[in-house]
């Protein structure tokens, strides 16, 4: 790697870094704690750092000690391990005060965790991304040894939206009629386009998501893991897309494949959803009722981002309303997030927090018999499971209390519900 190109890169770097324009996340990073931040590819991750290197210099840091790389810089094509050595002498060269170190998608170059913890050693700050979970694993978190940090980035909550968007969503605003009408507005933008931070800049989102949908597929899944067979690995994204909202196995989407003409071995496709879930592209939840061996057979797949969804599906209005809820309720709760299906008692619910005592189902509208089939899940529930309390049905647009044999049952907007699991 030639030093000066290298060192090149860094004040090109510095340059892009003055310039950008930071939207407030809920994210903060503590200056004196080193970090890996993961998440889905375009989820702003990057400026997350940029915005750390702003407040670094905004603090008294001269530029000279900031060192912010892009492993994804063409430029950098023939960098090895051998090169990080070089990293720390252009540091040197510029500042006599230990750096601040940004490394971007920096999984790219073998046996990076040994470098940056060799720093970290050190007592220098080092911030890193990646896009893939692979990132935190056992074996690389050993090596860092418990001197970094995690978080994980996700594209932009409703709230978040809303104030890329410059939209109030405070109290006065949620009791103004107008203000409501135009967060229920942005609310329809937001769940057909989803929040990839970028995406708002352009006149076609969907061409933006588009691009960011192949980078994560050819790059992140595909070349990453040396995918034999690119186009069985789309076919099978499709699949899963169209079965989102409702539980599936790795035998049924086999078949599905099959039916359309391609041959995979189960593990191959066990293989492939897993490349998927490390990529950030997809996430899972469980049975909360099933056997091991069924919570492990028979998840519900949700997309990152309802952008990514809208690629595929035809029937988008239900698939992606339940989407979007899926992915606030997983980004809020985590592991902790269900869903319960039980022959025995007869409830299916689509999303159960046992330890919150919270139930939600979603739905388009309850409009004829889909209210009747809604409130009857959750009433079975409440007869079945008294520690949950709470009982949910989450709407596009419909708002009310419903009772029925004893149990209150509330619905509420889904735009109305993000708000809530922002607070």
């Amino acid at each position: 790697m030639n030093h000066s190109t290298l060192k090149r890169i860094v004040f090109d770097q510095h340059e892009i870094i003055r310039n950008a324009h930071i939207v407030p996340r809920r994210y903060t990073l503590d200056p004196q704690a080193n970090y890996v931040v993961t998440g889905l590819r375009r989820a702003g991750k990057s400026t997350l750092l940029y915005d750390m290197a702003q407040r670094l210099v905004a603090a008294g840091a001269a530029w000279e000690r900031i060192i912010y790389i892009n492993f994804e810089d063409e430029r950098l094509a023939d960098f090895a391990t051998s090169d990080f050595q070089d990293i720390v002498l252009i540091q040197s060269e510029l500042s006599e005060e230990k750096g601040y170190y940004f490394f971007d998608e920096i999984q790219n170059i073998p046996h990076w965790e040994k470098f940056v913890r060799r720093l970290a050693d050190a007592g220098e700050r080092v911030y890193v991304t990646g896009s893939n979970a692979s990132m935190l694993s056992s074996q690389i978190a050993s090596t860092l040894g418990g001197r970094f940090f995690t978080l994980h980035v996700t594209p932009y909550r409703f709230d978040e939206y809303l104030d890329a968007n410059g939209q109030a969503y405070g109290n006065s605003a949620l009791n103004t009629t107008r203000e409501i009408g135009r967060i229920s507005r942005h609310f329809d933008a937001f769940y057909q386009n989803g929040g990839f931070p970028e995406s708002l800049r352009f006149a076609s989102p969907r061409e933006y998501v588009e691009n960011v949908y192949q980078k994560v597929l050819l790059g992140d899944i595909a070349a990453r893991n040396s995918v034999r067979n690119a186009t069985a690995l789309r076919v099978l994204m499709k699949k899963v897309a169209e079965s989102v909202r409702s539980e599936i196995s790795f035998s049924s989407l086999r078949n599905m494949l099959k039916s359309v003409g391609f041959s995979l071995s189960k593990d191959t496709v066990i293989s492939y959803v897993a490349y998927a879930q490390q990529a950030y592209l997809l996430f899972s939840i469980t049975n909360a009722a099933a056997k091991f061996v069924e919570r492990e057979g028979n998840p519900k797949y949700y997309f990152s981002d309802n952008g990514l969804l809208g690629l595929f599906v035809v029937d988008r209005e239900t698939a992606l309303l339940e989407n979007e809820i899926a992915v606030a309720l997983h980004d809020r709760f985590g592991e902790r997030l269900h869903y319960l299906k039980s022959e025995k008692t007869g409830v299916d619910i689509d999303f159960y927090l046992p330890d919150e005592g919270i139930a939600v189902q979603v739905a388009y509208s309850i409009s004829g018999e889909a209210r009747k089939r809604e409130v009857a899940n959750l009433v079975k529930l409440a007869k079945v499971d008294a520690a949950t309390t709470r009982l949910v049905i989450v709407t596009k647009e419909e708002e009310c209390d419903i009772k029925q044999d004893g149990v209150s049952i509330e619905v509420i907007p889904a735009w109305k519900f993000l708000l809530e699991l922002a607070r």
